[in-house]
């Protein structure tokens, strides 16, 4: 696992970085944030050899969580839109912060390392 690619750490916090668990009750009895939903995030790599994505992500109650249990992750967005997002797996990890206002955001991430770093851009997708 040390020798993993650096290619994957934008893949790895594309994974995370607002990508939810299923829903929970939490949003239906009231308990949900105003950034509940499911989002388009783009992860642009500006620095270092890793690569760009873009992957559907969901946030449910204010907190970020893996679907991919390949990797473990932890995260919040505060009620001011302000989203902190950490992720390790595969022997890499790295960090996403930015803001989301109603239907879009972005902000800046980098490896623990040093490797990469670049920014993310999100918009809101209709239904959740």
């Amino acid at each position: 696992m040390k020798h993993l690619s650096p290619l994957l750490l934008a893949p790895i916090l594309a994974a995370v970085l607002l990508l939810a668990c299923t829903p929970t009750n939490a949003a239906h009895r009231g308990d949900g944030s105003a950034y509940d939903g499911t989002w388009s995030v783009a992860i642009y790599t500006l620095r270092g050899d890793c690569s760009s994505v873009r992957v559907a992500a969901r946030i449910v109650g204010g907190r970020v969580y893996s679907e991919d249990q390949n990797y473990q992750s932890n995260g919040a967005v505060g009620t001011n839109g302000v989203i902190r997002v950490t992720v390790a797996g595969a022997g890499r990890s790295a960090s996403g912060s930015g803001r989301l206002s109603q239907n879009s955001g972005a902000g800046r991430w980098s490896s623990s390392r040093g490797e990469c770093s670049g920014t993310w851009s999100a918009s809101r997708r209709a239904g959740f």
